[in-house]
This record gives C-alpha cells, structure tokens and sequence, in this order.
C-alpha cells in the first residue's frame, strides 16, 4: 500500500509521516529527495546556473535553495521551469525505492501532490490539515515571515480543495496525541480495505 501524504504548509505533514514510520509505514520525504538528491545533482546544478545565474549556488557549488527560492516563487514561468527539471528525477526517485521494497506499506510527503495531478501513484491519498490561523502561527515559530509565509501559502491549492480532493483528512489542531490517535485509527480502517 502506498500513501501520499499532503496537505497545506505548516499543516503537519511531516509530523504525520514520520507518525506513519513508527507504525511501520516506509516513508519517503519529497522535498528531502529533491533537497538532497535531486539538488546535490551535478547535472541540475549545471541547469540552474544556467538559467539563474551563479548566485543561485553557493561558493562551494551546492544549490542555495534561499536563493532559488526567490528566484522561482515569484515568477510562475521559472517555477514551471525548475519543476520540468526536479519532477522526472524525484519520480525516479520513488520508483527506485518503491521497486526495491514492493511489499512495504509506504507513506509518501508530497506537498503539491493535488496540484501536479499526481494521485495515481498511490492507492490512497491523506491531507493533514489545520485552521488558517494555526498554519500561519506554526510557519511563524519557524521563522518564516507572515508576508512569505502566505505567499508561500498562495502557491498552493487551497487547503479546502485539498481536502475535498483526499480519500482521508487528519485534522491537526490539536496535540500530537491527537494526530497519533487519528493516525492509528486510520491505519486500522487501511488494514480492513486490505
């Protein structure tokens, strides 16, 4: 069985998978295989220099994601641009891990799985969501601006579309015991559509 796992920024979707993998869930962290594969890419990083400039790496030549960042989310043709280049190499990616281990019950983190269309690569698909108010105050205590922060926000799908999109919802409001509790309740409702 495999998850996808998704759901607004500062929603939880971290928490949730990594909650996945204590229950025995492989887990597989999207925005880490890009960050540390896909980035770390000497052939990518060639592309992003040629496309951005030099600044968008850093001394040492690894990618600057801060940079890239400001770069790509303000122009939606270089974001289109940077996703061509990253999409096919972390499907790759998950095909690798999926072929390597086809019997395990795998959780997968996509943030923008709704928005790229990518439901059919799992059996099931879970949006982790929470209020407004919580998503801003969570990205917040992470350090991230209010005004970055909701445009980061902007950039995705809106979070009730996301949840009318998902075959299962984790409302995380609450304590982590709470999303614990949901999880494993989802887990057993899984285990009996087996």
């Amino acid at each position: 069985m495999i998850l996808g796992v998704t759901g607004g920024i500062g929603c939880g979707k971290s928490s949730a998978v990594a909650m996945f993998a204590k229950a025995g869930f492989r887990m597989l962290d999207s925005d880490r295989l890009i960050r540390e594969h896909v980035l770390a890419d000497a052939e990518v990083r060639g592309l992003l220099r040629e496309r951005f400039g030099q600044e968008v790496l850093t001394a040492e030549g690894a990618v600057d994601r801060a940079r890239l960042g400001a770069a790509v989310f303000s122009d939606s043709a270089a974001l289109a641009w940077l996703e061509s280049v990253t999409h096919p190499r972390l499907f790759a990616l998950w095909r690798k891990a999926f072929a390597e281990d086809p019997k395990a019950a795998w959780a997968v983190e996509v943030p923008l799985l709704f928005e790229k269309g990518l439901e059919n690569w799992f059996d099931f698909t879970v949006c982790v969501a929470c209020s407004p108010e919580r998503q801003l105050a969570r990205l917040e205590q992470r350090g991230l601006p209010r005004a970055l922060a909701e445009q980061r926000i902007s950039k995705q799908l809106p979070l009730a579309r996301k949840i009318e999109q998902a075959d299962f919802v984790l409302w995380n409001d609450g304590t982590p015991e709470f999303l614990q509790a949901e999880i494993r309740q989802l887990i057993e409702a899984l285990t009996v559509i087996r």
